[in-house]
């Protein structure tokens, strides 16, 4: 029997194998151009540019050589390749279907037959393995370490505020008060989730509960996933849920004490086990995707 290595295993080869070395290529082609130009090979300023447009084209070669072999090991070597796929899209690692980047991915004949071995694999049912770990119902709070973080730099922000209000001018006085409300606000709004212990998502076999929306049947919801908006330090992650009556909602979870992607394994199970409980798929799993 086939041994599979978890998507976790295959995400972090992946960022080892594609997204190291093009880091380096990005980083040094700039260094070994202001070398070049030291022993006059390039004259400045356009050994800058020089080594900034190489280190581009050169960085993206290596990515579109290396995310083909990448793609052709993960997805042979990963039981559920839905998840694979859509996880590795998700860090970032590859692009959509039909993206214009991954047009630029190069591959050759043998790497294209492969590739079309593996469409097969997303054909198939990769079935369900229970995770046993996962209790019957999962309530998810506010991080308390990220309330206490947010707390920190919010009463920062004061003394910040308090340190200008001493310069004694106008405009210190106005800088001071910006600053100094911000924080304010910041630290109300930190310590009354600091305070809060109501659950903010209840998940199990028999559907969501969230402080927004309240208690929704598996029956009642279309889709429910994990997306990220945004890159960097600026992404941010939401859960969205769409329900058959054509309503939906989208609730910030990076404040909450759960990953993205153990949130994901948490609708994918409950909402199997709701299927296997009630012997048939909902009315509306047909449109539940997880890759």
């Amino acid at each position: 029997m086939k041994q599979y290595i978890s998507v976790d295993k295959a995400i972090r080869r992946g960022q080892l194998i594609v997204n190291v070395p093009v880091v380096i290529i990005m980083l040094g082609s700039p260094v070994l151009s202001i070398y070049l130009s030291k022993i006059n090979l390039i004259p400045p300023p356009w050994n800058i540019v020089i080594g900034f447009i190489l280190g581009f084209i050169f960085a993206w070669l290596a990515w579109s050589i290396m995310i083909t072999k990448w793609r052709i090991w993960a997805f042979r070597n990963v039981r559920n390749v839905h998840e694979l796929k859509k996880r590795a899209i998700q860090e970032k690692l590859i692009w959509k279907d039909g993206s214009i980047f991954e047009k630029t991915e190069i591959r050759t004949r043998k790497d294209k037959e492969a590739l079309k071995e593996i469409e097969k694999r997303f054909e198939q049912d990769n079935g369900f393995y229970d995770d046993l770990s996962i209790p019957s119902k999962t309530e998810i709070y506010y991080s308390k370490l990220t309330s206490v973080i947010e707390l920190i730099i919010s009463v920062g922000l004061i003394s910040i505020g308090i340190y200008f209000a001493k310069g004694g001018t106008p405009k210190n006085y106005i800088l001071a008060g910006i600053i100094g409300l911000i924080g304010i606000y910041g630290s109300i709004k930190e310590f009354r989730k600091f305070l809060n212990n109501e659950p903010q998502i209840i998940i199990d076999d028999k559907g969501i509960k969230t402080i927004k929306t309240g208690f929704k049947s598996w029956a009642d919801i279309v889709s429910a996933e994990v997306i990220v908006e945004g890159y960097g330090n600026s992404a941010k992650s939401y859960l969205t849920l769409s329900y058959a009556n054509g309503e939906s909602d989208k609730i910030k979870i990076d404040e909450l004490n759960i990953s993205g992607y153990r949130l994901e394994n948490l609708l994918h199970t409950y909402r199997k086990r709701y299927n296997k409980n009630n012997f048939r798929p909902s009315r509306y799993n047909e449109k539940y995707r997880l890759g």
